[in-house]
């Protein structure tokens, strides 16, 4: 399983609050090839002093071990105000290792564990859940917010527009701020996209 950990030198970091736990659905873990995803994180260390870790996963279970190392075992866990998931699958599920799992499934595997986050896909997925399907998961996971794309990926990638939404939870803990702010300084990606939230 591939980890990597994108942090500032330990003096600059005192007063981050700020991390992303990204979790990246690959064919196999094996595989040490840079994503997208994992270059994305590193130039939002860099420049934005944004820390992260990032994970992959190719099963179902690597997904939960992955979530649940993170839950149960990181201390730094109640900093982790994003989860970056950049995962294939459809409007309301994720596909790994070819098996499709719908966000009610994931939402009974981690119950009760996802307190105060967010939840965000990439548009590798498009994010498309009715008020029935988002509200399930956001009372059973006790997440903050469900956040991702309506449309596909057709040669635009969200990951710039990803990275002004982290950013601009630096600047602002207010998700319905941050998502106004988003809007206004990129209207048209937000546009072409279709940026969601549910929450």
């Amino acid at each position: 399983m591939l980890e990597k950990r994108n942090q500032l030198p330990q003096e600059q970091f005192i007063d981050e609050e700020n991390f992303i736990y990204c979790l990246e659905g690959v064919q196999d873990i094996e595989t040490d090839k840079v994503t997208e995803a994992q270059e994305s994180l590193e130039q939002l260390a860099m420049k934005y002093g944004i820390s992260s870790i990032y994970k992959t996963c190719d099963t179902i279970e690597g997904l939960e071990d992955s979530l649940n190392a993170l839950v149960l075992d990181d201390h730094n866990f109640k900093d982790y105000e994003i989860i970056y998931l950049v995962m294939h699958g459809e409007a309301n599920s994720i596909c790994l290792n070819d098996y499709y799992y719908t966000l009610q499934e994931i939402a009974e595997l981690f119950e009760g564990r996802l307190k105060g986050k967010i939840l965000h896909f990439s548009n590798a997925k498009i994010l498309d859940l009715d008020e029935e399907e988002s509200q399930y998961f956001l009372d059973i996971t006790g997440a903050k917010a469900v956040s991702g794309y309506g449309n596909a990926f057709n040669g635009v990638s969200s990951a710039n527009l990803d990275k002004a939404f982290f950013n601009l939870f630096k600047e602002d803990d207010d998700m319905f701020e941050v998502v106004e702010e988003l809007h206004q300084r990129h209207y048209n990606v937000c546009k072409l996209l279709d940026f969601r939230l549910y929450y």
